[in-house]
């Protein structure tokens, strides 16, 4: 899509308002079957606190201005998850942008999410940037590190991190060791594929590593369950690949995180016939851990989206805010109706990042760090749970 010149962008935010205003009229509700009173109705916020740095503001449904993390705990949201970067800029202290999720920034989200009497999961990325199934940099401080030495900080680096949330009153419910970790992580060390041998050794040995550094400051009363977390949530081959060799080396965790956007990975019943199979297999508790869908195909800003028309084909659900909200329905049903009570929530990813100048997914420092060069912006403000202008969108009473 071109470059959105001031006059033209006015109009498109205009238009993507209007819509959603109208919308919220006609959204047509449905009930849950067998819904859990504790199941996890969680939302990913971390680029929130840049987002209102650069001059986002949040409305509720009555047209007020309010914190969103409210707003969303209004409509039932009642689990934040937060990313965590090690060191987010360059030597010379250029930020890489994407929410800046340094320990600061973390925690004075988490704060505000615990000041609402939400529960925390915190996101280990272990990098100073953006990690998935293609890319697990190294933090800049560790690259010249030897598998012995990775280990070593690994499990350092997770003890004195939870020491400080705890000091600042914030200790997570739920921690993820690693982000989309079917490639491994702390590459090349920690990958999980073509290394010669002895990859699941390696990558075991770094996730021992950063539990036991986890459990080092926990007192027997202090429970935070431990999440390991695949990309691509449909594909059952990658996933028993994966934790069949973390079962083998005994790797202590308690959940089975997912990624799950249907646009990408295929339809909800691939889903949920991948997490019926695993909960079993594996005896653990699953979440989706990743999810979101578009309410438009209208952009904000001048980076395309990655949601457009053909991602509407391929998810099979309108890019409207009736078909958002049919999504997460659909999605929050299959995951409670996991068998033996396995299925324990959802965390939709992002619902708060919409396009405002400067709060960009990169930028041209964080690009050359994960070597991903594109255009400064916002391509996934179209899946957020609030319009253009801020304000909360209909489909987000879908948590209520």
């Amino acid at each position: 899509m071109k470059r959105l010149t001031p006059a033209w962008l006015a109009v498109s935010l205009a238009c993507c308002f209007s819509a959603s205003t109208l919308a919220a009229d006609a959204l047509q509700t449905r009930a849950f079957s067998n819904m859990p009173a504790d199941f996890i109705k969680g939302a990913d916020i971390s680029t929130l606190l840049d987002a209102e740095k650069h001059g986002a503001k949040f409305f509720n449904h009555h047209n007020q201005q309010q914190d969103p993390i409210a707003i969303l705990k209004a409509d039932g949201v009642n689990y934040v998850r937060l990313r965590l970067w090690v060191d987010p800029k360059d030597a010379q202290g250029q930020r890489y942008g994407g929410g800046d999720n340094d320990l600061a920034a973390t925690l004075a989200l988490a704060k505000r999410a615990k000041a609402q009497g939400m529960k925390l999961l915190l996101d280990f990325h272990y990098s100073d940037f953006w990690t998935d199934p293609g890319k697990q940099f190294k933090p800049k401080a560790w690259e010249k590190m030897d598998y012995p030495q990775l280990k070593t900080t690994i499990h350092d680096y997770t003890r004195d991190t939870i020491a400080r949330f705890k000091q600042e009153g914030v200790l997570p419910d739920m921690v993820q060791i690693g982000n989309e970790i079917n490639g491994g992580m702390l590459w090349p060390e920690g990958k999980s594929w073509g290394q010669g041998g002895g990859e699941f050794d390696r990558l075991a040995g770094l996730l021992n590593a950063a539990i036991d550094g986890l459990k080092e400051n926990l007192t027997a009363g202090e429970q935070v369950k431990i999440m390991l977390h695949l990309a691509e949530g449909t594909k059952n081959d990658t996933f028993r690949w994966w934790f069949d060799e973390i079962s083998k080396r005994n790797v202590p965790y308690d959940i089975i995180g997912l990624s799950m956007y249907t646009y990408w990975n295929g339809p909800i019943s691939a889903l949920k016939a991948n997490m019926d199979d695993i909960s079993k297999r594996y005896n653990k508790d699953v979440i989706v851990v990743e999810a979101a869908y578009a309410y438009t195909l209208e952009n904000c800003d001048n980076a395309e989206n990655s949601f457009q028309a053909k991602e509407e084909k391929d998810g099979g659900y309108p890019a409207t805010v009736q078909g958002q909200y049919n999504y997460i329905h659909d999605l929050m049903q299959a995951v409670a109706d996991v068998p033996d009570h396995r299925g324990k929530g959802i965390f939709y990813w992002e619902p708060t990042w919409i396009a405002v100048p400067g709060n960009t997914w990169a930028t041209p420092a964080g690009m050359k760090y994960i070597h991903d060069e594109w255009k400064e912006g916002n391509a996934r403000e179209n899946q957020a749970l609030f319009d253009c202008q801020g304000k909360a969108l209909p489909s987000m009473k879908v948590f209520n």
